[in-house]
């Protein structure tokens, strides 16, 4: 019997370079989708070493985070938002 599985894809394995994740990063912004962006920041915590009881941590409430403190958990991988005309 052949059991040919997909693998999962697992982004954070490639998220390797701030250049990677600041790219994975713009493209999730051009979306404009909050919830995208929160799974984004958990790809690049998960390739940070984040562990994911962490992470759940900090989003454990059911309510969306504020602003800053997605900014304060993208300053702490490196990853600064800016703004581009």
């Amino acid at each position: 019997m052949n059991s040919n599985k997909l693998n999962d894809f697992e982004i954070s394995k490639y998220l390797d370079s701030k250049e990677m994740i600041a790219e994975y990063l713009s493209q999730i912004l051009a979306d404009g989708d909050l919830n995208e962006l929160l799974g984004a920041i958990k790809d690049i915590a998960k390739a940070k070493g984040m562990d994911k009881e962490n992470y759940n941590k900090i989003f454990s409430q059911n309510r969306e985070p504020k602003f800053d403190l997605i900014i304060q958990i993208l300053n702490s991988f490196g990853i600064k938002l800016q703004a581009v005309a």
